[in-house]
């Protein structure tokens, strides 16, 4: 697949937010001089259905949001993994992800990151891409659904480039595949073994797009498989190729990095520095 290259981030152009608490994610922007918000609806570790924790509910968030500018991404939960092939996961996980992409789209959400989830064995690996396809038919996507790498685990779907052209490859004819996207993660791509000089061009080539680049440090060392996320400029990825992600993607920009509104302004103004 190919597409037009978006124009590169520059430090003027640059959308930038934080991930942050569920309660109020446009005050939490405002707070950071920000232009986005990523959020959870509902635990990020459970199976209920999403309730909005914003005072008069989803409805009250959208009108915040537009009247404030702030361009709202909903995080799907940890737990969902629509590839496996363990019934007693796998339905569930269609059934919360329909929630999640309804709740999303109630609070005007610009795009659902959903991790991209596991198998249990290479065995599994050609069921469990077949799964995405199945999960991508079955589900009415009314917002941008944006699938994002994972940091380690060798039956990942999303670990790698090559799964990541099989998932695409996979679901390219399913219905509502147009409203399918990419969340490209720095630390994910980093700790999973992947060049981030060439991350962007090589992930545009399998996708035709990046819809959203999770911008964040990495505290263990390249193809180490492990997800642990520090502030920009604290970890082992160079400060260059951090900058030369968000410069090329040209997406808007979420870090996912630890601390308050005053670590997160700061990892702004690092990234506003190299841009």
């Amino acid at each position: 697949m190919t597409a037009a290259t978006p124009e590169p981030t520059t430090a003027t152009t640059l959308r930038i937010g934080a991930h942050v608490r569920h309660d109020d994610p446009v005050a939490a922007a405002l707070e950071r001089g920000a232009e986005l918000s990523q959020f959870f609806i509902g635990d990020p570790q459970g199976w209920k259905k999403p309730v909005v924790a914003y005072d008069g509910g989803a409805p009250a968030l959208r009108a915040a949001a537009e009247e404030a500018g702030i361009a709202l991404y909903v995080h799907a939960p940890y737990v969902l993994n629509v590839a496996t092939t363990n019934n007693r996961i796998r339905i569930p996980s269609r059934k919360l992800l329909q929630q999640q992409v309804d709740a999303a789209a109630e609070v005007g959400a610009k795009g659902l990151v959903v991790h991209g989830g596991h198998v249990g064995s290479d065995a599994e690996l050609e069921e469990g891409f077949d799964n995405w396809r199945k999960a991508i038919d079955r589900t009415e996507i009314k917002v941008p659904l944006l699938i994002e790498n994972t940091a380690g685990g060798n039956h990942a779907m999303a670990r790698w480039l090559e799964r990541i052209a099989r998932v695409w490859d996979a679901i390219s004819g399913a219905e509502g595949f147009e409203q399918v996207g990419f969340c490209l993660d720095t630390c994910h791509a980093h700790a999973g073994g992947n060049d981030l000089t060439t991350v962007v061009e090589k992930v545009r080539a399998i996708t035709g797009r990046i819809d959203l680049v999770h911008l964040n440090d990495s505290r263990d060392p390249f193809d180490s498989g492990a997800d642990r996320h520090t502030n920009l400029g604290e970890g082992s990825i160079d400060a260059d190729q951090l900058a030369g992600v968000v410069r090329g993607a040209g997406a808007p920009v979420v870090v996912e990095t630890p601390g308050e509104a005053e670590a997160h302004q700061a990892d702004f103004a690092w990234l506003r520095a190299r841009l």
